[in-house]
């Protein structure tokens, strides 16, 4: 069976919690032994929380907003895999809301860092694996601010923008390699990102979901199917896509 992830070994950043969470769920339910990177306390507590069934789950933690300790995250990863790795997903990220022009620059610094710059340096680091097996499967998660613009998160949108063409541009490079490079767009899901807009600005709120053709904002639910297809082998010729999970928001 082509969606069957066996014996595959996963890495997923920002799988201890939220939508990454429910993906590793996804991945790990299909077969694959799943690294869990993240804070310490959501990637140690949710691997044990998983681990009590089906193939391995690791924690990995570390700060991925540092370069160096990004190189001591792939290698401790490495080492768990004993030096094999088929599937990355790309899903943690981090959010400031601020006018822009007050937007502080130690918060760009880090949004940029941990959204786009720790996604290029880990992808990098499993692509030179990927590529001397000849097979692999990245994931990042990108988001509808991939397509359009938005208010009071500048960084967030210019990170995940920045995300979508990263995509395309290492599908270009590796593809050829059987290194197949997609990202997941999500619509508006209802995460702790995006529970201050329900709270703090409901009439917001109600017009977003009032566009959502599906009628409702989105869960990590939604994500699995589409992120156990791209991990497997059902989508091997699928490669430098952007899919939106958005109950058809983008096409209203």
């Amino acid at each position: 069976m082509k969606l069957d992830l066996t014996g595959k070994k996963a890495i997923v950043t920002g799988g201890g919690r939220g939508l990454c969470r429910s993906i590793a769920e996804a991945l790990h339910d299909s077969g694959a032994e799943v690294i869990l990177v993240g804070s310490f306390r959501s990637a140690v507590q949710t691997a044990e929380e998983m681990n009590v069934h089906g193939a391995n789950v690791y924690a990995v933690t570390g700060n991925l907003g540092d370069r160096q300790e990004i190189t001591s995250i792939f290698n401790k990863c490495m080492e768990l895999f004993d030096g094999r790795i088929d599937i990355l997903v790309n899903g943690a990220g981090v959010q400031f809301r601020s006018d822009a022009v007050d937007f502080p620059a130690e918060e760009w610094e880090r949004v940029i860092s941990i959204n786009l710059s720790a996604v290029f340096y880990l992808s990098q680091m499993v692509g030179k694996v990927m590529i001397e097996h000849k097979y692999g499967k990245i994931i990042n998660i990108a988001s509808m601010t991939s397509f359009f613009g938005s208010e009071r998160i500048p960084a967030y949108t210019a990170s995940k923008a920045g995300i979508a063409q990263l995509t395309k541009a290492l599908s270009n490079e590796w593809a050829r390699s059987g290194v197949n490079v997609n990202a997941i767009a999500p619509g508006y899901m209802a995460t702790k990102l995006t529970q201050d807009i329900k709270e703090k600005n409901p009439k917001q709120y109600q017009e977003i979901t009032s566009r959502i053709p599906a009628g409702r904002w989105g869960t990590g639910e939604d994500l699995k199917g589409l992120a156990v297809f791209l991990a497997s082998d059902a989508s091997a010729y699928i490669s430098g896509a952007v899919i939106p999970v958005d109950g058809g928001y983008l096409g209203k």
